[in-house]
């Protein structure tokens, strides 16, 4: 069992892995980065850049200085998980950053994705992500659709292309434990609550690619799931199987507001009465409810589940939101 460190950021989850909470928009317990401490450091997610002192801190207190991170692997480059990771290659000057091939020219040059999240989120953006600062084109490996990442002494981390909540995502399998990083592809885990919640946000949302992914990450037989959002999880057919049945539920769900031509806020209130009783304990946390809405809203939900829905069901739809 894991177990939790004296800082209140680091998790010791065993075989060298360690679980440190990136305290994203100052809450903590929704976004995780994790390190596998081998004889080649390597960090997995970032968090935001808002985030980059705390995730700086924790690797401190576990020996890790700025002459020692390897490598930092992202999932994918929202900025939950990668904001952070011009922040992080400055302090860290010999750590190779990797991702997907359709994400790592935007961890180079940040431009356009910081426009795309300011389309989105607004002004709001600073408080929430904060800026992402560019890499180096020298520092950036720019992952194929299956590979190999060395931790070193025979230890690897496999990445698996995985699709669906973004184009740009991984799945990465851990060669010595069997952990797979599974980013936001299986959704969100709430672990107080023992809820999963789907993850479909604008613009790259498409259910039977995400389906996919899942039907992936079971082929891949892992002992053990470890969400960005969050946490560690061993009941992993149960898990997927819950965040394939809740990505139905959702896409259903949308297409039924859809159909009656409910506005944002309307659509909003009928998916929360609706997965009432299956998120019942999440409901009656009203803190973790707050938190889990600031990092997967509803409303973003439903949007990127609608802009699929345009293209599938063969007309457009807008609730008129911001986002469409």
């Amino acid at each position: 069992m894991w177990r939790k460190l004296e800082v209140a950021t680091v998790t010791d989850l065993g075989n060298d892995v360690y679980q440190i909470d990136t305290e994203q928009s100052g809450y903590v317990g929704i976004t995780a980065g994790y390190l596998i401490r081998g004889s080649k450091p390597t960090l997995i997610e970032t968090g935001t850049s808002s985030s980059a002192q705390v995730v700086i801190d924790s690797l401190a207190t576990l020996g890790i200085g700025p002459s020692d991170l390897a490598n930092i692997v992202v999932t994918h480059i929202h900025l939950d998980h990668a904001g952070g990771s011009g922040h992080l290659t400055k302090y860290f000057p010999k750590a190779t950053l990797m991702a997907h091939q359709r994400g790592a020219k935007h961890l180079v040059d940040p431009s356009k994705l910081m426009a795309s999240a300011r389309r989105v989120f607004g002004p709001a953006i600073d408080t929430l992500m904060g800026e992402l600062l560019p890499t180096d084109a020298s520092r950036v490996i720019a992952i194929d659709d299956v590979a190999e990442i060395d931790l070193g002494d025979g230890r690897t981390l496999k990445s698996y292309y995985a699709p669906g909540h973004a184009s740009h995502h991984v799945g990465l399998l851990d060669s010595q434990t069997g952990d797979l990083y599974v980013g936001d592809a299986a959704g969100v885990y709430v672990p107080e609550t023992d809820t999963v919640r789907p993850a479909t946000p604008p613009p790259d949302f498409n259910l039977e690619i995400a389906l996919n992914t899942i039907q992936l990450f079971e082929e891949l037989e892992p002992k053990r799931l470890l969400f960005s959002h969050y946490g560690p999880n061993m009941e992993i057919e149960n898990t997927l199987q819950r965040s394939r049945e809740e990505l139905h539920l959702w896409v259903e769900l949308v297409r039924q507001a859809r159909s009656v031509e409910m506005d944002l806020d309307h659509a909003v209130s009928m998916i929360a009465e609706k997965t009432r009783e299956r998120y019942q304990k999440l409901f009656d946390n009203p803190e973790a409810v707050k938190r889990f809405e600031a990092l997967n809203s509803t409303a973003a939900n439903i949007v990127g589940i609608n802009r699929w829905l345009d293209k599938s069901d063969g007309f457009t739809y807008s609730f008129g939101d911001a986002a469409t």
